[in-house]
């Protein structure tokens, strides 16, 4: 097993790392099943980094069909200790507008029927993990160290909330997320965050904001075309970043 220095995982619109040299390719069983594809690993500036589209690399998988058990046990399995999560999501409060990256460092699930838990089947050990700090503390200073060092732009805080999809969500239901305190909203942040915290894995989140949730912002319908180019531009500073994180 090699040293994994970092393990990124891919949301909307980042189904690679391009900036990897030397890749070799990892399909990977887990006691929990089939991850979400191969699990790519190569040198970005002088760290062997592991990369994983959560959707699959053609995003065929929609939120709450993924295995994450299996996602994370793979990235596990091969060495990895510490998982950077990059989540496209949707903007609620002023702050998180699209194109901006955030650093959040809470969550609320309002997930339902996935499975949650390393604990679901017979004979598991029972695990209450703490999760009051969702995101692992010292990852996040050293995500926020590494964007002060590579000059990236970098929203520290705010919460993250998890809606079920892959519906996008009423404006009544933004509403009421904003009222309970969510700055961001996506379908992918838990039970990823959780089970990583069961599997004693290092995690932390990435936002990248494509669009303004429902009835934020200036309310305007927003295209795909749009969604993606906020993606890229919010990304553009990723791989120096990543880089930066995999050396601390």
């Amino acid at each position: 097993m090699e040293h994994i220095a970092l393990a990124v995982i891919g949301g909307t619109g980042v189904y690679k790392l391009a900036q990897l040299d030397d890749v070799s390719s990892h399909q990977v069983e887990t006691r929990y099943g089939t991850p979400s594809g191969p699990i790519r690993v190569g040198t970005l500036l002088g760290q062997r980094v592991a990369f994983l589209a959560r959707h699959g690399e053609g995003h065929s998988l929609p939120p709450h069909k993924i295995n994450y058990r299996a996602n994370l046990a793979a990235l596990q399995q091969i060495g990895a200790t510490r998982v950077l999560a990059l989540n496209t999501v949707g903007g609620i409060t002023d702050a998180f507008g699209p194109r901006v990256l955030a650093c959040p460092d809470q969550l609320i699930d309002y997930t339902w029927g996935r499975i949650s838990t390393l604990c679901e089947e017979p004979g598991s050990e029972v695990l209450h993990v703490d999760f009051g700090h969702p995101y692992t503390p010292m990852l996040r200073s050293k995500v926020l160290a590494a964007a002060k060092v590579t000059g990236v732009r970098l929203q520290d805080g705010g919460c993250y909330g998890a809606t079920q999809g892959p519906r996008l969500e009423t404006n009544a239901e933004i509403a009421r997320m904003r009222r309970d305190g969510c700055d961001l909203v996506g379908m992918t942040g838990m039970p990823e965050a959780s089970l990583a915290r069961e599997l004693g894995l290092d995690y932390a989140c990435l936002a990248i904001v494509a669009n303004w949730a429902a009835g934020c912002g200036d309310g305007d319908e927003i295209t795909m075309a749009e969604v993606l180019a906020n993606v890229d531009a919010a990304s553009a500073g990723l791989p120096e970043l990543i880089g930066e994180l995999a050396r601390g």
